[in-house]
């Protein structure tokens, strides 16, 4: 969600299957639908919307993994090399089940399911 059709067609350059909801016709799917769908296709959400991390950690599930970019600047080529080095430095971790906040030389992970106290 709010994520570049840039940015899926890097993951998919870089041999990664990456599906945009757009592409799907399903941009307007609402945010607990679309955790579904990424948890029953055992996808990885890359987004910019907070609500997406709210809502993993409400729900005590341990997937999807969601990636929450909170950069400055959003522009595709930006967004892609945090995604690269991430991949390369936690690819295993986003398979077992994080939340994941990008922000400007930071990179914060909580693991799923959150516990009460987190």
């Amino acid at each position: 969600m709010g994520i570049s059709l840039k940015t899926v067609a890097f993951l998919r350059e870089l041999g990664h299957e990456a599906v945009h909801l757009y592409e799907e016709g399903l941009y307007r799917l609402e945010d607990a639908a679309i955790l579904t769908k990424a948890r029953e296709e055992r996808s990885i959400l890359l987004t910019h919307d907070l609500d997406f991390g709210e809502l993993i950690a409400a729900s005590g599930a341990q997937l999807p993994s969601v990636v929450v970019f909170r950069l400055r600047n959003m522009r595709s080529e930006r967004v892609n090399r945090y995604l690269k080095s991430i991949i390369e430095q936690h690819g295993e971790t986003l398979e077992r089940g994080v939340i994941m906040s990008v922000a400007e030389g930071r990179i914060r992970m909580r693991f799923l399911p959150l516990r009460a106290s987190e």
